[in-house]
Parts: C-alpha cells; structure tokens; sequence
C-alpha cells in the first residue's frame, strides 16, 4: 500500500470558476490541517480560509475531509474547492508541495490507488479511462457500463458457479466413502453440464461487438468505379471540402478518412480510389489495392456502383449515386430501381435515408441495451476461459475427477485476470497512464 501522500488538481486546468484540488494518502488529513485549521466534519463541506506555513491568506475555499478506508481511493482523502484563477491554484499547490511527506501525482495515481486498495477492480478501472475520452453518447453508455461493474458482476457470477462446481469435485475426492456423497459418475455429469452451460454464456458474450469498435468508431468506406461520387459524398456528409472533386478519373489515389458521430455512434468515414480493372499509372494501381483492402474491413460498405459488381460484404448499402445527373435516363433509371436508394450529394436527394439507412445497421453492430461489450484484454482473458470448460468427449479426461477440476481452476484462472485477481502487473502502467494527472 503507498505510504506517500499525493496532490493534484483534479478538475478542469484554470482559468474556471471552481478548481478542485484533491489530497490523498496517510497524511491528507494533517495537510488539510495545516492549510485550513481544525479538519471540518467528515464527509461535511466547510468554508475555510487557506493560509500557508507563513500564515498568509491562500484563498477561502470549500474544504472536505474523507477517512479512509471508505473513500475513492480507499485511504484518508481531502478536497480543497478553490476559486478557479490560475494563481490561486498554483499557490495553494505551492503550499501543499512545501510539505514533508506530499508531492505531486503522476497520471491515473488516484485511480491506481482505487485499484490496490480493492475500490474497483481492473475491468471498472478500463471503465473510468474509457467514460473519461468519450466523445458520444453509444462511448458514454458502453464505458459507463463497464465503469458501474456491469462485467465485473457477470464475472464474479461465473466465479461463484466455478466454485460451486470444484466444491462438488472436492467432497467426490476427498469424502466419497461418506453416505451423503453422490456417486463419481453423477459428480462428473454434473460437472461436465455445468461447464457446458458456463461455457455457452461466454460464448454469447464473446459474440458481442468489441469494445474497441465503438470507442474508435465503426468503420463506414465509401467505394465503387472512378467517377462515382464518392469524394462528393464524404464532403457531404463531414460537410466541408476533405477530397478533391474532378471529373478526372483516378483523381482519388489514396483513403482519405474522417470520423463522423450519426445518432451518437461514432464512425470513421473512408472516401477510396476508384475501383477498376486497373490503374492508370503504379500509384492509382496501389491506391486501387489499398480501395479492395479497406473495403474488405470495412463495417459498413457504401457501394456507388453498378449493383453487378457491388463486392461480396455482409453490410453493404448499394447507392444510385448522382441522381441529379441522370434524371430521365431509362438505362439508368432502371438500373438505381435495383439500388437501396437513390440519392444526389450534390442537391441532398437521399441523404436522410442514407443517415437512416447507417445509423440502422451501425445500431445491430453495437451491444444491446443492458449489455456491455468487452475489451480485446478482456475477450482473451474469456476465450482461454472458455477453452478450459470444452471438454474432450470421448477421453479419459472426460470421466476424471482430477483433470476436470484443474480444467475449473484454470478457466477462473482466467477469469481473475479481467478483474485484476491475477497477474496483471505489466500491463497497470499503461492503463493508469491514460489517466490525467488529476484522476
């Protein structure tokens, strides 16, 4: 447990009109003290007028006394809410730093603390850095799901149900001449059930979107032949001049991409070079190379093309693009009846029901309501879990006591390791440091 005590600003950088300073540590309540007199009241907000060493006026301020251990951080916590300005802050951080035994926080120290003092485990402490840089309302929703213990929970579920089913293996083991002990063959059904039915769960989780895609945003890529529309599409929609427009083909040579927020999902939108047979110098040819890759990755695919030669995609909209200029043309009229819609850029015809049309698929890529998507830690933390439930059918193992209870340690093995039980150490340095200073 850290015996030093930290201070930091914890609130937004000054010039504001409240600026919240925040001490943490064994000697938090002495530091208070020493700038604000008698500690006030636990948990009770005090006005008091902050003085350094020398006695001097710092500032009057709000001040807030936690004992631990029931505090964020799980030691003595203080708070100090100054008056915003940039002086006021730097001298009340002056005097706390002058003390013996304060320095200032690193990034993520007070979340760090939280973890190592059993406040939150790790998958919340992925949680806060997440809620902290979310940017729309589906990234604010996910980490706030993870922050609240929305995994957590579902993990210490599993754990109780692995332990109920190596308590079962070890009264078969250790106490099978005793009268009210089931049988081997009735233990190690029950067992093999049990894990079975565990291991069908994470394998619904485990079929979720990842994490990742909605804190950096589902993949939208815009393609089709040269001369399509595409670039005066992205311009559309991030309304304002990303790509060069000319009715020269292969004007386009490489992924020109802008995130974008519809309904509060974020998306990353990828204008491409034309699609065609090939290119007209080497540079257009890898700018068509790197066209087929992006839209083989895409989440979404907005194809501006001839329905025939739309690319095979799971989720693609296939677009009658530049309708304001083939207006009355039967060839074409007939072939945008075989479109998902029609629409013109440059006039607006058709984007709202492009907007629909997105925002429709991006919302069956993302959890439901009331479920939480995982982390690429925290799927493999699940998927060796899971391995270790599969059991051999067919195998000696299948039917031995001894095996299948390692095969249950090892999956809550694994399982520790997204709550932050098991060892993590190498990766903790990395997280908290997404953290600012404050937090």
């Amino acid at each position: 447990m850290p015996q030093d005590t930290i201070f930091a600003l914890s609130s937004g950088m000054p010039p504001a009109a409240i600026a919240v300073v925040r001490i943490s540590g064994p000697q938090a309540g002495a530091a208070l003290s020493s700038l604000a007199g008698d500690l006030p009241p636990p948990r009770r907000a005090a006005l008091r007028t902050l003085r350094d060493a020398k006695g001097a006026p710092l500032d009057q301020a709000l001040t807030l006394w936690f004992p631990g251990p029931q505090t964020a951080t799980g030691e003595d916590l203080a708070e100090l809410h100054l008056h915003g300005g940039r002086a006021v802050v730097a001298a009340v951080q002056r005097a706390l730093a002058a003390q013996k035994g304060l320095r200032p926080a690193e990034a993520g120290e007070f979340t760090r603390r939280a973890f190592l003092n059993g406040q939150i485990d790790l998958a919340e402490a992925e949680g806060l850095a997440d809620l902290l840089s979310a940017e729309t309302e589906s990234q604010r929703l996910q980490a706030l799901k993870m922050a609240s213990g929305h995994v957590s929970r579902a993990i210490g579920e599993w754990q109780e149900r692995l332990i109920r089913l190596m308590a079962i293996a070890e009264a078969e083991l250790n106490f099978s001449d005793e009268e009210d002990v089931e049988s081997s063959n009735v233990t190690i059904t029950r067992m093999v059930e049990g894990m079975a039915d565990l291991a069908g769960e994470l394998d619904g989780w485990l079929a979720r979107p990842a994490a990742e895609v909605i804190a950096e945003g589902l993949s939208v890529v815009i393609a089709g032949p040269p001369n399509a529309g595409k670039s005066t599409l992205i311009n559309a929609l991030a309304q304002r001049e990303l790509a060069i427009v000319s009715p020269v083909a292969g004007t386009t040579r490489d992924i020109i991409e802008t995130p974008l927020a519809l309904d509060g999902i974020a998306m990353r939108f990828s204008d491409t070079a034309g699609i065609r047979s090939e290119g007209s110098d080497a540079i257009e040819a890898v700018g068509i190379d790197r066209a087929r890759a992006a839209v083989g990755a895409a989440d979404i695919l907005l194809w501006l093309g001839p329905p025939e030669d739309v690319p095979v995609h799971p989720r693609r909209i296939i677009i009658a693009a530049q309708a304001d200029k083939w207006r009355g043309d039967f060839e074409r009229e007939a072939q945008a009846a075989r479109c998902d819609l029609t629409l013109s850029a440059q006039s607006g015809e058709g984007m709202d029901e492009l907007h629909r049309h997105i925002v429709a698929i991006a919302r069956d890529l993302l959890p439901r309501e009331g479920e939480a998507a995982l982390r690429i830690r925290q799927r493999q933390a699940l998927k060796d879990a899971r391995k270790w439930l599969a059991v051999p059918q067919g195998e000696r193992e299948a039917a031995d006591l001894i095996l299948l209870a390692e095969r249950l340690r090892l999956s809550s093995n694994a399982l520790d390791l997204v709550t932050g039980r098991g060892g993590v150490e190498d990766m903790l340095d990395a997280l908290f440091g997404r953290f600012c200073i404050g937090k």
